[in-house]
């Protein structure tokens, strides 16, 4: 008789509980086999609404629906077994309203079996952060650069790079972190607000084109793997796939243009 080991899957609890501890791991995900081969190695798995640019080809975030982040939030959680996922919630599926929020919240936990949701924005998302979490929905925010908000921020810029910016971000990362966020994403920030935002709040940051001091970093899995056409400034490239998957393609081209593909192994029988 086999007995099967059960893995224990990390949760938001677990989270919180590494705040100024071990430094957080994390990536994004999108697809059951990328998840499978991260999941050994990090601490969640975000199924990111960047999946709109980096697999759909979109300028920005906004455009990609809710039931795009259900599909992918299902493959990412079957494809791994002990990170904690975290699904974004697109654009317009949680700013009009608390309940309109936990509604949708609601659903991609229910379809996805994911473990969080995330949302962007600081003290004006914190009614709201509040609200789900008192009904069950653990919350990770963000704030900083936030993608969905970049039509009025006029493009993808840094945040905090004067100090005069500094006490509203500030009270951002308070707000959440009151209202129950077990954790705070600090995009596009500048470092030493970074640092003192982690040093401030008793939940754990994680960083994205912030600082390394933060409790944890996260990047996008194709960023750093050298599959995106458009890379932030901040990315290490940590692996050169995109040239390795060109090449692959190249040979296997070239095998077959030349007749030289291989021929397979199996015979087949001819008679009658």
């Amino acid at each position: 008789m086999s007995i099967r080991k059960h893995v224990r899957r990390i949760t938001a609890p677990d989270i919180i509980a590494r705040k100024g501890g071990v430094p957080v791991v994390s990536l994004t995900a999108y697809h059951a086999h990328t998840a499978a081969i991260a999941d050994l190695h990090v601490d969640f798995l975000l199924v990111g609404d960047s999946l709109g640019m980096v697999m759909y080809g979109f300028e920005s975030t906004v455009p990609v629906p809710l039931d795009l982040m259900i599909m992918h939030g299902k493959a990412v959680v079957r494809g791994s077994k002990r990170a904690l996922i975290v699904v974004d919630m697109p654009f317009g599926t949680y700013e009009e309203s608390s309940p309109v929020a936990f509604r949708n919240a609601a659903r991609i936990m229910k379809e996805t079996n994911c473990g969080a949701v995330k949302l962007e924005g600081g003290a004006r998302m914190a009614e709201t952060i509040d609200y789900l979490v008192q009904r069950g929905i653990p919350v990770m925010a963000h704030i900083g650069l936030t993608p969905q908000s970049v039509n009025v921020l006029g493009g993808f810029k840094t945040q905090g790079r004067s100090v005069g910016q500094w006490t509203a971000i500030e009270k951002d990362a308070n707000a959440v972190a009151e209202a129950g966020a077990f954790a705070v994403v600090l995009e596009a920030m500048a470092a030493p607000l970074a640092e003192r935002i982690t040093a401030a709040i008793p939940i754990p940051t994680i960083g994205i084109g912030a600082s390394p001091n933060c409790d944890g970093q996260i990047l996008v899995m194709e960023d750093m793997l050298g599959l995106s056409p458009r890379v932030p400034k901040f990315v290490k490239e940590f692996g050169k796939v995109g040239n390795a998957i060109e090449r692959a393609i190249k040979s296997y081209a070239g095998e077959v243009r030349a007749r030289t593909f291989p021929a397979p192994e199996h015979t087949y029988d001819t008679k009658e």
